[in-house]
């Protein structure tokens, strides 16, 4: 699968958690996401960003 930027909120909306469950779940990963130059304040994350999320979560973004 092809991944692409994906805004938090739309993520969030895909793994049927509110934005800020979704956010708690990133500090969790913070020091990963700090290795690939994440932000917390960061809203559209680069595709990287999404499949490590996506795959970390089981969280299906094909919708």
């Amino acid at each position: 699968m092809a991944y692409k930027s994906m805004y938090k909120n739309e993520i969030a909306r895909a793994a049927g958690v509110s934005t800020a469950t979704f956010r708690t779940w990133m500090k969790s990963d913070k020091q990963a996401l700090e290795t690939m130059g994440i932000t917390p304040r960061q809203q559209l994350l680069p595709p990287v960003a999404v499949r490590y999320l996506c795959e970390k979560y089981d969280i299906d973004i094909s919708q």
